[in-house]
């Protein structure tokens, strides 16, 4: 039998068809921003009742990288540079810290692992834009200019080592920092992952686990153009729309000019702040040519 194994969360998967031992053996896991797992237990509540005891004594290198447009394919190389180093830093004492990017990318669709095309409203071969198919779990999504995207790369053993617990705390994030600086009440839905207001998606969710290093992440719609969202089926559910802050924030103001530049600005502080306190780790901003200095990167 492999010894890796991917799934995607578009079928819920009982947890207790996956033992936690089998969990522990598998060197690969995928889950995306369509359909969820059950969620896992110790969740920590929104006024942070039920957070584990854990001392914020790890350290997380924060690349700030959220007012650039970087292409998709380099933040993919950086993502699987890291990935490799910290794999061999496994087991030793040099594995002391976690790793969050965080910027923008020009518009493009990505495709998880098992994605079809059949979410796709264009031939693959004639796209509007780049189209790149990745080892996260989840249907097509799109990311462009004014989404705030997320990479952690963090080392779940030093957290918990439970893939469903890794996605709600992502989803705790998001809906932590919506309400906490835009006063938007977010929530989840049960049976799909991602952030909704509403009935309509404002952050999508796609992750891959190897080793229990848990990377890709999460997109939060801040000052987005949602027309790209028109050619696909987002996450390939159907029936639900996407939204934006921005979008959110002007239907409750009437129609009120927002300065998005500051937008973005408030949500990156709310998302950093929130990331830190729900995984308990103390940011270390690090400088961007470090980041592609220690990944070999011109």
């Amino acid at each position: 039998m492999a010894s890796s194994a991917f799934f995607c969360s578009c079928s819920a998967v009982p947890s207790s068809l996956v033992p936690m031992e089998a969990r522990r053996r598998r060197s690969g896991l995928a889950a995306g921003c369509c359909r969820a797992a059950p969620r896992g237990a110790d969740l920590m509540d929104s006024d942070g009742a039920g957070a584990t005891n854990r001392r914020r004594t790890r350290r997380c290198d924060l690349f700030d990288l959220h007012g650039k447009i970087v292409p998709f394919a380099e933040s993919w190389d950086w993502q699987k540079s890291i990935v490799t180093r910290r794999k061999g830093l496994v087991g030793t004492d040099e594995d002391s810290s976690d790793t969050l990017v965080v910027l923008q990318h020009p518009p493009v669709y990505t495709l998880g692992t098992d994605s079809t095309e059949d979410y796709l409203h264009f031939n693959v071969k004639d796209a509007p834009f780049e189209v790149h198919r990745i080892d996260r779990g989840g249907e097509v999504t799109y990311h462009g200019p004014g989404q705030l995207v997320m990479y952690p790369i963090l080392n779940l053993r030093y957290h918990q080592m439970d893939l469903h617990w890794y996605l709600r705390s992502l989803e705790e994030v998001i809906i932590r920092a919506l309400q906490s600086v835009f006063s938007i009440k977010a929530s989840r839905i049960e049976g799909l992952t991602g952030v909704w207001v509403g009935d309509r998606k404002v952050a999508a969710i796609g992750i891959h686990v190897s080793r229990w290093i848990a990377y890709h992440g999460l997109a939060l719609n801040v000052t987005t153009d949602l027309t790209p969202f028109q050619l696909i089926v987002p996450c390939g559910i159907k029936d639900r729309g996407v939204g934006s802050v921005k979008e959110i924030l002007q239907m409750a103001s009437d129609g009120k000019e927002i300065n998005e530049t500051a937008l973005l600005d408030k949500a990156y502080r709310s998302l950093v702040k929130e990331f830190a306190e729900v995984f308990q780790l103390s940011l270390d901003h690090s400088p961007v040519w470090k980041l592609k200095e220690n990944n070999n990167f011109s």
